[in-house]
């Protein structure tokens, strides 16, 4: 299986979902689990049912965020030298050309991309036409609505 890029912030936000899930989920369905089964019958118990089926959602979680963990390369953006090129991690300000708008955003791993954060996920559009950019370059972005144009404003690796 070939490496996935996180953030040092996205790898500790993993990870803390994983403790949480190990700590807290997992028991908390257990004695779900255990208080149904004291109930009796099982087979018309929705209780027990639904706390199983958590119980399954709970353990694939887990499973999914230890599979990423152990796949990650984790890259911290404070440590980069990449000389004003956008790469992973970078922080961009952009200028729309045709509204003027400015918008600034960090480029992230899939499981920490959030948009009203500033978050964008490495493989999304705006993304992969910021790569390999500097300061001042233009990016032309397929967006739903037509193409659109933004000057590179800053490149930062914070």
């Amino acid at each position: 299986m070939a490496t996935i890029p996180i953030t040092k912030r996205g790898s500790e936000k993993l990870k803390d979902e994983l403790h949480k899930l190990k700590t807290v989920e997992r028991p908390a369905v257990i004695n779900a689990i255990a208080e149904a089964r004291a109930q009796g019958d099982l087979s018309e118990n929705a209780e027990y049912d639904a706390a199983k089926d958590r119980q399954g959602f709970i353990e694939g979680r887990i499973q999914e965020v230890e599979g990423k963990l152990s796949v990650a390369q984790i890259i911290d953006p404070s440590e980069l030298d990449a000389g004003g090129r956008v790469v992973f991690g970078a922080t961009v300000s952009l200028e729309d050309e045709d509204s003027g708008d400015k918008v600034t955003y960090q480029i992230v791993g899939e499981d920490e991309a959030d948009l009203k954060l500033g978050l964008v996920n490495i493989s999304s559009p705006i993304a992969r036409a910021l790569i390999g950019k500097e300061e001042g370059d233009v990016a032309e972005v397929q967006a739903p609505g037509g193409v659109k144009r933004y000057e590179i404003v800053t490149v930062s690796y914070i």
